[in-house]
């Protein structure tokens, strides 16, 4: 599978003129983290973040955290726990860390947190397409 980059990723792509425009640090510990406001357009219930964009966010904080070892990883699986609803337009924090590799599997922990608590977190299986 050839993939690339073209800078219209929903979350991070700073030419998506409708995305999310998230920046995220990646850390040494295989680990990345973001700050970030989720707009109301993006909301399921009122003021509360979609699902959907709950769980992109998980995947995507995933992704970053594999980028020491990949610039080319794909979700495989993603197993996500909703805990509390996540409002709009309140500042959240994304943080992932990859706590183990298997050949081709990069196995990471992420979690979306609001005032310092967990909302939501996620176990996510990366493959390495290198």
């Amino acid at each position: 599978m050839k993939v690339e980059d073209d800078k219209y990723c929903f979350v991070c792509g700073d030419q998506n003129k409708i995305g999310l425009h998230a920046n995220f640090t990646v850390n040494d510990d295989n680990s990345a983290t973001a700050k970030i406001k989720i707009p109301q357009n993006f909301q399921g219930w009122k003021n509360i973040v979609h699902g959907g964009i709950v769980s992109t966010l998980l995947d995507e904080v995933s992704i970053y955290a594999c980028r020491n070892i990949t610039l080319k990883g794909v979700t495989a699986e993603i197993k996500v726990k909703f805990r509390k609803p996540v409002p709009t337009e309140t500042e959240i924090t994304l943080q992932a860390k990859v706590v183990e590799v298997k050949r081709k599997l990069i196995m990471v922990k992420a979690e979306l947190l609001c005032e310092d608590k967990v909302y939501a977190s996620a176990e996510t299986k990366i493959f390495n397409l290198e």
